[in-house]
C-alpha cells in the first residue's frame, strides 16, 4: 500500500503519523543528512513490516530508526526486534517528553526536538549477509524510485514522455 496521498498538500504524508512523530522524523532527517546518510521514511520490508526511517550511509551501512512518540506508542509496539533482519544497526528515536529509560539497551537511541537530534546510545552492529544486503538495497532503490515517480505525477512535475506529444 502506498503512503502517498493524491489529495494532500504534501504527497509524502499519509496521516498515520502523529504530529509528535513527524517532529521526531524531521529532526532525525536533519541529523542524518549531517551524518551523510540518505533517509527514506515509511519503507515496506520483505517481512511485511514497515520501517519508520531506513537510512543508507556513504559506505552502504543500513540503519532502521523506529520512531516512538509516547510511552504508550512504545509499549503497544512489540514488533521492533523483527527489524534487525533488515539492517546493520537498529535505533529508536523519540522526543524529550518521553523518558529514555523505557527503551531497550539492545538498540541505539536518539532524541529529536524537530530541528535536529542527539545520539544518546550507539546501536550494536549486526552486519547483514551480503545477499540480504543486495536484495534489500535493490528493493529500497525500486521503492524510492516508484515513490519519486508517483510524487512527481501528483505534483504535476513529471516530465512528458518523449515522442508522446500531440
Amino acid at each position: 500500500m502506498t503512503i502517498l496521498s493524491l489529495h494532500a498538500t504534501n504527497p509524502l504524508v499519509d496521516g498515520r503519523q502523529s504530529e509528535k512523530a513527524m517532529l521526531v522524523r524531521r529532526g532525525m532527517q536533519a541529523l542524518l543528512a549531517d551524518l551523510r546518510h540518505v533517509a527514506l521514511p515509511e519503507v515496506p520490508l520483505s517481512s511485511g513490516r514497515r520501517a519508520d526511517l531506513l537510512t543508507l550511509s556513504e559506505k552502504g551501512e543500513i540503519w532502521i530508526i523506529e520512531i516512538k512518540s509516547s510511552i504508550e506508542d512504545f509499549r503497544v509496539d512489540r514488533k521492533w526486534p523483527e527489524y534487525r533482519a533488515h539492517c546493520d544497526r537498529l535505533f529508536f528515536a523519540t522526543h524529550p517528553d518521553v523518558p529514555v529509560d523505557i527503551f531497550p539497551e539492545e538498540a541505539g537511541l536518539f532524541v529529536s526536538d524537530g530541528y535536529g537530534a542527539h545520539l544518546l546510545r550507539e546501536a550494536p552492529e549486526h552486519r547483514l549477509a551480503p545477499a540480504t544486503r543486495k536484495a534489500l538495497t535493490l528493493s529500497v532503490a525500486r521503492f524510492a524510485t516508484a515513490r519519486l515517480t508517483h510524487a512527481e505525477r501528483v505534483l504535476g512535475t513529471l516530465p512528458p514522455v518523449p515522442g508522446a506529444e500531440g
